[in-house]
């Protein structure tokens, strides 16, 4: 019987997917058909996911690797490859965050690390995805995980801020380089969300959760799988018209 899921037939990549919004986007992709390669540092834990799918009825695959790695992120590609035969879609979710300090006071520790999984990770993610993408002739669609971070000052760190507004102008350079050739690339300007790297974040700063709650005009944050929606539609068929989008899942805070 054929699989009439929209997704079916379809190989994503998910980065971050050990937790949060990646592990909610690799149930969201694999429920619509797709075979996922999930990608994170966390090897047990994708492990575990990669179980749980496949109890379901769906195709995955662990990668474990860092972002911040550019071979490994090629290896992870090359496997996305030899196991499924191609590449179509591509959510670069992988992030790491910092807040509580003035740029003054974060040390350079933290600086790097803010760049090299929020802009070199997705850097690396893209120039390994897109060439295989061009490959085919049914292009491809990519997702990055960006913030409300990348149009203005939330709370976060400079450093933070400065890397998610790089990801958005990657994002849109991307998409003017790649849109003859039937390859989309889109951005999630994503707010306050409850994630494990949430958490880690309030840990620094209590007082930044009613901060953050308080910016959405619906006064909460994002459960997880709402923000893999989102990406999951810009993936699909029904945004074949958009690319070079900032799209807001923010609860309404960057409409105010």
């Amino acid at each position: 019987m054929n699989d009439q899921r929209p997704m079916a037939g379809r190989v994503a990549m998910i980065t971050g997917a050990s937790s949060g919004i990646g592990e909610a986007a690799a149930h969201a992709f694999a429920d619509e058909g797709a075979a996922v390669v999930l990608v994170a540092r966390r090897g047990e834990r994708l492990r575990a996911l990669v179980r749980k799918i496949e109890d379901s009825g769906g195709r995955a695959l662990a990668v474990e690797g860092d972002v911040t790695d550019a071979g490994r992120m090629r290896e992870a590609v090359e496997a996305a490859v030899e196991a499924y035969g191609r590449l179509d879609h591509a959510f670069n979710n992988a992030g790491y965050a910092s807040a509580g300090l003035p740029l003054h006071e974060i040390d350079d520790d933290v600086f790097r690390r803010t760049m090299d999984v929020n802009v070199t990770g997705v850097w690396n993610c893209m120039r390994h995805q897109i060439p295989v993408m061009l490959g085919q002739d049914s292009g491809g669609s990519i997702v990055n995980t960006a913030s409300v971070a990348a149009t203005r000052a939330t709370g976060a760190s400079a450093a933070y801020v400065a890397a998610k507004h790089a990801v958005l102008g990657m994002t849109r350079a991307a998409a003017a380089d790649y849109g003859t050739a039937g390859i989309r690339v889109n951005a999630l300007v994503v707010g306050a969300t409850r994630t494990e790297m949430m958490e880690e974040v309030l840990a620094q700063d209590a007082g930044l959760e009613q901060r953050f709650a308080d910016d959405s005009v619906q006064k909460r944050m994002a459960a997880p799988s709402e923000v893999a929606a989102a990406a999951l539609w810009l993936c699909g068929d029904g945004a074949s018209y958009v690319t070079g989008a900032a799209m807001p899942v923010d609860g309404g805070a960057t409409a105010v």
